[in-house]
């Protein structure tokens, strides 16, 4: 995209095309500003043109551009934390209320596809996460039983039935989660732009943010050629903002991810991966994923970047690492390579939850999805929208305020992934 073979891969080769966008120009004035065209910016837009609000978006490149458009497409319920942990992390209270929600959310992601018709491979099956060694199983465990004392519909499976859901593998289990599935994600994103401006909103590509203040009356954004005045602002950039608030950035760690998609695989070798289409990944901390896309292509990714001082260095680790890795769980693949690939980056808070912040008057922002980007996204993007519209306060909101953190240890801990994964993908394929 934009002249990046690395960007958006398979998703952009794959996606319905991007809806027209016309160019920002001018003074311009809404009741809403939202910078940002990824889940939760077109989520909260969607919404609240819904609702009969005057919403404009800003988006530097064009929707999806961003985390949204690159990721795997798993659409999966709640976060990293254990579900006993949350209270002691939130309170009782916030605690309780981001498992509710969260848990929910990919109910939401499936039942807003269908209500707008959004074409993007929707696929509501549920996911497996994949228990490496006793360490995981124990951990796989220790989920299940906390998520089914909640009541959700999840499952542990032992190794003979891992391996026939997945048609390979050496796993010592896996916990299905039937609440979870898999999504085109940049056809996602296209799809909540296009139902967004059917609704109403104003949507502005190649529109970047490049000064923000606040008069004491309303907020006051300007681009390279034209100026936006709005009562509101919802800053939705998450961790490509660092035009916008790069005290955002602070708190996170960047972890970077890539993906690559073998080609469409031969009827009978794409029916024998992956039968029932759930969505995978392991549970190591350099963690891998994969899953069947629409056309019968296996995507596989982890952690890493494919671009940078290093480039070629790095991607020809990653991409060696990922062709042993595969045909080792799927042996049956063996002599079939990846056509194409692509990465972005994951920001990660030091507790692994988002964070809820009021970065001026009228003003709310929720960032670090730690890599559960579609369903949160979706579904704060909406609970964003409510408390602009005046729904819902900011004490019913489903995180509590807190002021920006800056993460310890930031850089060393970002270099690590980056560098750290090159080199454990050089002498391992970690199966």
């Amino acid at each position: 995209m934009r002249g990046d073979s690395c960007s958006h891969g398979l998703w952009e080769r794959s996606a319905p095309a991007a809806p027209a966008l016309p160019p920002f120009e001018g003074d311009q004035r809404t009741r809403v500003a939202i910078i940002g065209a990824g889940y939760t910016g077109l989520s909260a837009a969607l919404h609240l043109a819904e609702a009969g609000r005057a919403v404009t978006v800003l988006e530097a490149a064009e929707p999806g551009f961003g985390a949204s458009g690159r990721n795997v497409g798993l659409v999966n319920a709640g976060m990293w934390v254990m579900p006993d942990d949350l209270p002691g992390v939130l309170g009782a209270d916030y605690g309780s209320r981001l498992l509710d929600f969260l848990g929910n959310a990919p109910a939401e992601v499936f039942a807003l596809v269908e209500r707008l018709g959004i074409p993007c491979e929707a696929v509501h099956r549920g996911t497996l996460h994949l228990a490496v060694g006793d360490k995981g199983l124990r951990e796989i465990t220790d989920r299940m039983q906390q998520w089914r004392a909640r009541g959700a519909p999840v499952e542990l499976l032992s190794a003979g039935e891992t391996r026939r859901r997945l048609g390979g593998g050496d796993y010592a289990g896996s916990l299905l989660d039937h609440r979870a599935g898999t999504i085109q994600p940049l056809a996602y994103a296209r799809g909540l732009a296009r139902a967004a401006l059917a609704a109403g909103a104003r949507i502005h590509g190649d529109a970047a943010v490049t000064d923000l203040s606040h008069d004491g009356t309303e907020w006051v954004l300007r681009t390279a050629r034209g100026t936006l005045r709005a009562e509101w602002l919802i800053p939705a950039t998450d961790a490509y903002t660092a035009q916008v608030f790069p005290q955002i950035l602070t708190e996170q760690v960047i972890l970077p991810y890539f993906n690559m998609a073998t080609p469409p695989l031969p009827a009978d070798l794409a029916a024998s991966i992956l039968p029932g289409r759930e969505g995978c990944w392991d549970t190591p901390e350099v963690l891998s994923s994969f899953r069947m896309d629409q056309a019968g292509r296996l995507v596989w990714g982890s952690v890493g970047r494919l671009g940078g001082a290093f480039a070629a260095a790095e991607r020809a680790a990653h991409h060696a690492w990922a062709l042993r890795a595969m045909h080792r769980v799927f042996p049956q693949l063996k002599g079939v390579g990846f056509e194409t690939f692509w990465w972005g980056r994951i920001g990660m808070t030091a507790d692994a939850l988002p964070r809820l912040h009021r970065p001026g008057p009228n003003a709310v922002a929720i960032c670090g999805y730690n890599g559960r980007g579609i369903a949160p996204g979706t579904v704060c993007g909406r609970a964003l929208a409510r408390h602009v519209l005046g729904e819902w306060s900011i004490g019913e909101m489903p995180l509590p305020v807190t002021p920006v953190e800056p993460a310890a240890l930031r850089g060393l801990k970002s270099a690590w992934y980056a560098v750290g994964s090159g080199l454990l993908h050089t002498v391992s394929d970690r199966l």
